[in-house]
């Protein structure tokens, strides 16, 4: 995520990397940028319209250094040192750019991840006919959400966390230590290729006791936890072997094969935008009959 604002990243894409950038930002958010490569000949245009690309991913503005004969810069805030300054320590030579936002993580992630993928596309810097697959490992346990101030499972709560971070899981449950709960990481896996996560898997938990601390880690009381999950809790407590499993997304990988971006192009009968099966003219009318049986009631508008 550091590196390309995305834990899918398309590994044709060569540099374009998030950096940190060195200027000032608020508490509690991070200034990051890219450097693109030729840069200095995008268009006010252009730049308009990778800022509002950025917006979209949640990114307030989208701040740009172009590098030719002179420095020219939308930071119109800082001083033309600070400015060099900051495209000397990106790495932008003569003829590039820098792209830079200023927010909180989870969006300069986002906002950059995506911009990085789509000036590729625009500049031509994915090479054709070539296949980068990688694993993505070591996923977080945890998400903070800010807006219920509290953790959750990335994945599930039933993902085990690596063996050498369960200390931190005792000491975040048990000792109050919650900050803790944000450096889990768990034995989760993807295989990605070129950009597309081609499957998601992991190894289940199996110990209660690291059971009842996720429980009690994402806000769950004993009582709840048992009224919930007694029955797995009892599974566990009888000794289950460790086990793990993956997801294949077979579409994924002939969408990717067939050299398309669109997965309707490997289905053989897909449903349109709207949701609609044109082969069997499917949603249509049920039978009054079959609604009273499932205790449905359609509502018009």
């Amino acid at each position: 995520m550091g590196r390309f604002g995305s834990d899918k990243p398309d590994l044709r894409i060569r540099g374009l990397e998030l950096q940190a950038v060195d200027m000032p930002a608020p508490e509690g958010e991070q200034a990051k940028g890219i450097v693109v490569p030729g840069g200095a000949k995008l268009s006010r245009k252009v730049l308009d319209e990778l800022n509002e690309f950025a917006k979209r991913y949640g990114a307030k503005f989208l701040a740009w250094i172009k590098v030719g004969d002179e420095i020219t810069s939308s930071l119109k805030m800082l001083d033309a040192d600070v400015v060099h300054r900051i495209a000397d320590a990106a790495g932008a030579n003569k003829g590039d750019a820098v792209l830079i936002v200023s927010a909180k993580p989870k969006v300069v992630a986002a906002s950059l991840g995506a911009l990085r993928n789509e000036i590729a596309k625009r500049e031509n810097l994915i090479p054709a006919n070539v296949y980068a697959p990688l694993w993505v490992t070591d996923f977080p346990m945890f998400e903070f959400h800010e807006e219920d101030g509290r953790y959750y499972s990335m994945h599930h709560p039933f993902t085990s966390p690596v063996d050498e971070d369960l200390e931190l899981l005792e000491r975040a449950v048990e000792g109050g230590e919650t900050n803790l709960l944000g450096q889990i990481r768990t034995k989760a896996y993807d295989p990605v290729i070129n950009g597309v996560e081609m499957a998601s898997g992991s190894i289940r938990i199996h110990r209660r006791d690291v059971q009842r601390l996720v429980f009690k880690a994402l806000g769950m009381t004993t009582e709840e936890a048992r009224e919930r999950f007694g029955f797995f809790l009892d599974a566990l407590e009888y000794g289950t072997p460790p086990h793990g499993g993956i997801a294949p997304g077979i579409d994924r990988m002939l969408m990717v094969l067939a050299g398309t971006d669109n997965m309707r192009d490997v289905i053989a009968f897909p449903k349109t935008a709207s949701a609609a099966d044109l082969m069997i003219d499917a949603p249509g009318p049920v039978d009054p009959k079959q609604l009273e049986e499932l205790h449905l009631h359609v509502v018009e508008e």
